[in-house]
């Protein structure tokens, strides 16, 4: 069974994550609803099997656990329970997914099994890879759940960083992301600064935009998860803390 990596859509675009999003999915104008579906699904099948396996899982239960979760939000429009000014998104669909499995997984399986539904795609080789890549223990099923969510967001935050590039200087953008994390150790400006040919001074002052840039989308992104009023840096905390593990 293979489908598209959840990184990515067939456009090249990554899914949204966004309240905005499960409120589109609920609208009765069913080719916008139909298209953020589809956004929800390919945002959030991997975070879903990741609890999944997590919890002690086969591949297979997780794989059929994951269809049949996503298939009762689109066919039997649990989204409609979905309230934004309720809480954060992410704790909506951990607490869903939880009832479901401890409730109605196997009932709802038996049920289903041979009637003709097509699964929702899940590449299970792709899934597997990403899960062995996770220490054995190192994660609860919920912080497994939180990190694949952290992840999420920090690949749409990239993309709309990328997408603001496009149609100016071509090649500044892959030059400069690499100085976003400051994972590999101090910025050799004078290398940067002959790649993107302009002096060493300037150089500094577009790592620095574009670092500023990085924040204030990523930011963006995660408040359109929570609820009104709800505490922004105590999700960038949390989510923070989780991508260190």
């Amino acid at each position: 069974m293979t489908s598209t990596a959840p990184s990515t859509s067939a456009n090249g675009s990554f899914p949204n994550t966004r309240w905005s999003v499960v409120v589109a999915a609920r609208s009765q104008d069913e080719p916008h609803s139909a298209a953020a579906l589809e956004s929800l699904c390919r945002a959030y099948w991997y975070p879903l099997y990741a609890h999944s396996r997590r919890s002690g899982k086969s591949p297979h239960d997780a794989q059929d656990i994951t269809q049949e979760f996503i298939y009762r939000l689109l066919e039997k429009r649990w989204l409609d329970s979905a309230d934004p000014g309720k809480g954060k998104l992410r704790t909506f669909l951990i607490v869903a997914l939880k009832n479901f499995m401890n409730n109605e997984w196997r009932r709802a399986s038996a049920q289903r099994r041979g009637g003709g539904i097509a699964p929702i795609p899940i590449d299970t080789q792709f899934a597997e890879t990403q899960f062995a890549s996770t220490p054995a223990g190192s994660l609860d099923p919920d912080e497994a759940f939180d990190k694949e969510w952290a992840l999420n967001l920090l690949q749409v935050t990239m993309n709309r960083l990328a997408a603001e590039f496009t149609g100016k200087k071509p090649g500044h953008f892959d030059a400069l992301k690499t100085c976003l994390m400051g994972a590999s150790g101090p910025i050799d400006y004078a290398a940067l600064a002959s790649r993107l040919d302009m002096n060493e001074g300037a150089a500094r002052v577009a790592v620095h935009r574009l670092r500023k840039r990085f924040r204030e989308i990523y930011r963006e992104e995660l408040s359109q998860t929570l609820a009104n009023g709800e505490d922004l840096d105590s999700e960038l905390r949390h989510l923070a803390a989780v991508l260190a593990t």
